[in-house]
């Protein structure tokens, strides 16, 4: 794989191949590979090892990106010939800001609001050094549990190391290497399915046999679906639930959406949207989080309070885009006002995002379990899919259930419910929360990763059964 030391030789060769007044090297690839199964057996295994190069050049205000995944002169001389030629055809960008040198991506130029968090080591050996065998020994165990049930199980065991880094012509370097092993299963039945999905840096947090137990429970627990009427419903989200409908409303956490008002925080910023019992960080350093502490730019990442006892704190910013609401009328509307270390690489179109979301956990956090205790009638949900934007400022949301939804009546789990189709404002629903989990890593299929708890809901809308 691709090392730091290597990365800055290829820089210093493309930095002399250019005439450029500024330049930029993003370096990102790595090692992938994966075990695919279905029907109960291994159909697919792939690997793969790829790093690109990418270039931004700089010319009096104009800018532009090219990129490779070959690292021999040519290679080199050709993609930097790329980017000066499109940079040098491009309209000037009042809002280009010279690259950020080192002590400004580190926050010392204005350390008084900024909190920038260590990350621990996201860098496994035994997690890089998965082979086909040990990942097929697991898939083994998913199927066992599958013939187990009488049930067809499909899914993906994955392993990947990677690296990410940034070096420009003012001196900035930085670098990140990280693993990631995850696991996905689906177990299905006649009427019935079940699911569960990880990940984590480190392999030895996933265990195959229990998320193969789990799946299956679901879809055995589920078999023979009762239907019952649509209608608002107390429901209790599972963690991947919860970040597949939240991740939803966190492009507009940005301080370009408000600039360009399509942002539903725009004229929201202080405002109480969300139940007390509501708090959001992005936080790059949290133990569950993944991914690297610079962004696009190479700028360190703060961690931000977002949300503070369901009042909207803070958006993020990239550096220009700091710049344009300062410069703004609206700028008493947006919070606090710096680079955030949240932007993606330039040119873009989008500003920024944040990426490392965690959720605070409630005082008194209850189990699954004891949130089913408490209920005297309404729905478990495993997981949603199909999620799309109805009403953007009200953040109304549609979508539908899958792979494990059940009745609860009586403080008990009666069995399987066809699924829902759902339409619910996500104001609505973080307004509406009377139980929490002890927040945990997740991850889903309709969002990227979150630490995020499980939650029961008040009066969530279903509109429609499903016709499965």
């Amino acid at each position: 794989m691709l090392t730091r030391d290597q990365a800055g030789e290829i820089f210093d060769r493309i930095k002399k191949l250019s005439t450029a007044d500024e330049v930029e090297v993003l370096f990102s690839g790595g090692r992938f590979a994966l075990t695919r199964f279905a029907n109960n057996t291994i159909h697919q295994n792939v690997a793969d090892e790829n790093h690109v190069v990418s270039v931004r050049t700089v010319f009096g205000g104009r800018t532009a990106r090219a990129s490779t995944n070959q690292f021999d002169g040519d290679s080199l001389r050709e993609v930097v010939r790329a980017a000066e030629n499109l940079a040098k055809v491009q309209h000037p960008d009042p809002d280009l800001l010279p690259m950020p040198d080192a002590d400004e991506a580190a926050g010392s130029a204005d350390r008084s609001v900024r909190s920038t968090p260590a990350i621990p080591s996201r860098y496994f050996e035994a997690t890089a050094g998965i082979t086909p065998e040990q990942r097929a020994e697991g898939v083994k165990k998913i199927v066992s549990v599958a013939g187990r049930y009488k049930l067809t199980t499909a899914g993906v065991f994955s392993s990947a190391e990677s690296c990410e880094g940034i070096f420009n012509s003012r001196g900035l370097s930085d670098w990140h290497t990280q693993t990631l092993a995850e696991i996905s299963i689906t177990m299905l039945a006649k009427d019935s399915s079940g699911w569960q999905k990880a990940n984590s840096p480190d392999v030895a947090n996933l265990d195959p046999l229990v998320l193969a137990e789990t799946a299956a429970k679901k879809a055995v627990d589920s078999a023979r679906p009762r239907e019952i009427p649509a209608g608002k419903y107390t429901v209790i989200l599972e963690p991947a639930a919860v970040l597949d409908i939240v991740g939803f409303m966190l492009w507009d956490y940005s301080g370009m959406a408000i600039l360009d008002q399509r942002s539903f925080l725009t004229g929201r910023m202080g405002t109480k949207l969300f139940g007390d019992n509501i708090s959001i960080w992005d936080d790059v350093g949290h133990p569950l989080q993944t991914g690297a502490p610079f962004d696009g730019e190479g700028v360190r990442r703060e961690r931000i309070g977002l949300v503070e006892n369901g009042t909207v704190k803070r958006v993020v910013f990239a550096r220009a885009t700091a710049e344009r609401v300062k410069r703004s009328e609206d700028r008493e509307k947006a919070g606090p006002i710096a680079a955030t270390g949240h932007g993606f690489p330039l040119p873009n179109e989008m500003g920024e995002m944040p990426l490392n979301i965690v959720f605070a956990g409630p005082r008194d956090p209850q189990s699954i379990e004891q949130m089913i205790a408490s209920t005297e009638s309404g729905v478990l949900v495993t997981r949603l899919w199909y999620i799309r934007e109805v009403d953007p400022y009200e953040k109304l949301l549609t979508g539908m259930t899958r792979d494990g939804t059940f009745l609860v009546e009586g403080g008990r789990v009666q069995g399987g419910v066809r699924n829902f189709r759902f339409n619910e404002s996500l104001i609505h629903t973080l307004s509406n929360v009377e139980a929490m989990g002890v927040p945990a890593r997740a991850c889903g299929e309709e969002s990227f990763d979150m630490v995020v708890p499980a939650m029961k809901v008040r009066e969530f809308n279903f509109t429609e059964v499903t016709k499965f």
